[in-house]
């Protein structure tokens, strides 16, 4: 059963088959010790758990949800950082959850339709993006801004409260 959460958390995917794979993700660990949980994957803003077989969803999903709510809402890691492992982006928590969400989900769009995006700052609330090739001047690109990404970013990160392009 897929449990969605209103914030993001992970870029890309982990997949916890059994206990023994699930080490180095603390989130994972604590479902299984429910002895209904057969597996978890997570994704970017959802978690899916796989029940056992002498379980019933009726019986165990308020449960989870009530987990997944909880684990989510105290920050709960989904997996542990290994020491060798880094990041493309710097700054706080919440300016590399921008900038992989803008990575992952904005520029890909914006590409398709010949222009390009970057992130530029966040500050108290506000982000600042540079719109660059057809964005720039695209009579449109205030609506995608404010309607697409704005959305998008204020729904996976909370403390998101505008979005607004640096002219170049």
């Amino acid at each position: 059963m897929k449990f969605l959460v209103n914030k993001l958390l992970l870029n890309g995917s982990s997949d916890y088959p059994t206990k023994e794979s699930a080490e180095l993700s603390p989130f994972a660990k604590e479902l299984f010790k429910f002895n209904f949980v057969n597996g978890v994957f997570f994704a970017s803003n959802f978690v899916t758990i796989t029940k056992t077989e002498d379980s019933e969803w009726a019986d165990i999903e308020p449960i989870l949800k009530e987990f997944v709510k909880g684990a989510t809402e105290s920050e709960v890691q989904i997996k542990t950082v290994v020491a060798d492992e880094t990041t493309a982006f710097e700054g706080t928590e919440t300016e590399i959850k921008i900038q992989q969400i803008l990575h992952d989900y904005v520029a890909p769009a914006v590409e398709q339709d010949g222009g390009a995006i970057s992130y530029k700052s966040y500050s108290e609330g506000v982000v600042t993006v540079e719109l660059r090739g057809s964005c720039s001047g695209c009579p449109s690109s205030t609506y995608t801004l404010k309607a697409g990404i704005e959305s998008l970013l204020k729904r996976m990160v909370p403390e998101v409260t505008e979005v607004i392009s640096e002219a170049l």
